[in-house]
């Protein structure tokens, strides 16, 4: 049963990679009806159940889509949404027959919503890429990692996730509002190389007040302050600390005792390496455990570096819910945000390949004679 603000929206997603998926995975996680079409040719009847929560909350369809009849039933299914979802390169759903144009002048209040890296025109359009290409060249990725040292990667969460998938939710959510009060839908381009340089808006500002150097590893908030960074325990694990403002400053000083020593003022970057060195010393005095228990929950801003399985733990984490079980008893993030009125809930586990085809079908108009008429010709499996 459908829980969140989304209930009665519907989306139809085209089976992609990454952050198409997880665009997918949010949505039906604030209550939408998201229906995966998936390859005919990845059906499989006697399929294990699938475990990915990545693809969890959705209903799956199995068309090929090289079948001319399958091309008029996603039509007629395209009819009854509200969006769709595809990730493929810029051309690919023209070719099919299934570009904007055809689906507009089927449902004029469609949100056609497009994921891909480098955004649907301009030189680069139509090259091959992956997260750690779009973050380069939009501008994040030459400001990730330490002084002297090479461009860090972080996994695949700026691109793929915080300057797709999330971004893409955000045009297709205010595209349905427009449409709903307009009756006109329209195509969201969503880039990651757009969302990623986006999310580099606030760097951007600081780099023209004078306040940010393009140099890695040198300024404030990457590490090339003391007292905004991670350092190891005596139990070779690691703590993150970040008293930035002074009175949380203070408290850090106070709690660890710092407070007692000759150490150059805060913010006298002449004296951070010797700041470094000593917090260096200082925290491997104790175990990680051990500084928990005197900074955890202060406002010393301090948090142990926990990895996901130490993290799912957390009495934090444990008294919200943030780590949660499905049906198989796979662990997996909550939905979020949260709702005080209308929560969002995980619908279901992740569907195998056409596992409700007869389901969605029947449910979105089709009738079960046409599906067995089409499962007959190929069209559906």
């Amino acid at each position: 049963m459908a829980s969140g603000p989304l209930d009665g929206v519907r989306i139809i997603e085209f089976a992609g990679i990454g952050p198409g998926p997880f665009c997918g995975m949010l949505l039906s996680d604030l209550g939408a009806d998201v229906v995966r079409i998936d390859r005919a040719q990845h059906v499989r009847p006697d399929a294990a159940p699938n475990r990915e929560p990545l693809l969890r909350g959705r209903r799956s369809v199995g068309v090929d889509l090289k079948h001319p009849e399958s091309i008029e039933l996603v039509l007629d299914l395209v009819e009854r949404a509200d969006a769709i979802i595809e990730g493929f390169r810029p051309g690919v759903m023209e070719r099919l027959g299934l570009g904007p144009e055809v689906l507009l002048e089927r449902n004029p209040k469609l949100v056609y919503g497009r994921m891909t890296g480098w955004g649907q025109d301009g030189p680069w359009a139509n090259a091959a890429g992956h997260d750690i290409n779009y973050i380069a060249l939009g501008g994040a990725l030459a400001h990730l990692g330490r002084e002297g040292e090479k461009p860090t990667p972080p996994i695949n969460l700026v691109g793929d996730f915080g300057g797709g998938a999330l971004y893409l939710a955000m045009g297709l959510l205010a595209g349905i509002i427009s449409a709903r009060s307009t009756g006109v839908g329209q195509v969201v381009d969503a880039a990651m190389v757009d969302g990623t340089a986006s999310l580099m808006t606030m760097f951007w500002g600081y780099m023209q007040m004078g306040a940010w150097s393009e140099q890695r590893g040198v300024n404030l908030l990457d590490t090339g302050a003391p007292f905004y960074d991670t350092y190891e325990t005596a139990d070779a694990k690691y703590v993150a600390i970040g008293p930035i403002e002074p009175q949380f400053h203070a408290e850090f000083m106070a709690r660890t005792g710092l407070d007692q020593e000759d150490l150059p003022p805060q913010m006298d970057q002449a004296g951070y390496p010797l700041w470094r060195e000593r917090l260096t010393q200082l925290f491997k005095t104790k175990t990680r455990d051990e500084w928990d228990a005197l900074l955890a929950g202060t406002d010393a801003c301090y948090a142990p570096v926990l990895t996901m399985r130490e993290s799912a733990q957390h009495p934090h984490l444990v008294a919200r819910g943030v780590i949660v079980e499905d049906e198989l008893g796979i662990a997996q993030p909550a939905p979020a945000p949260r709702f005080s009125r209308t929560p969002g809930a995980i619908q279901r586990g992740a569907p195998r390949p056409g596992e409700h085809t007869d389901e969605v079908l029947g449910e979105w108009g089709v009738e079960a004679s046409e599906v067995a008429r089409l499962r007959a010709d190929g069209a559906v499996a």
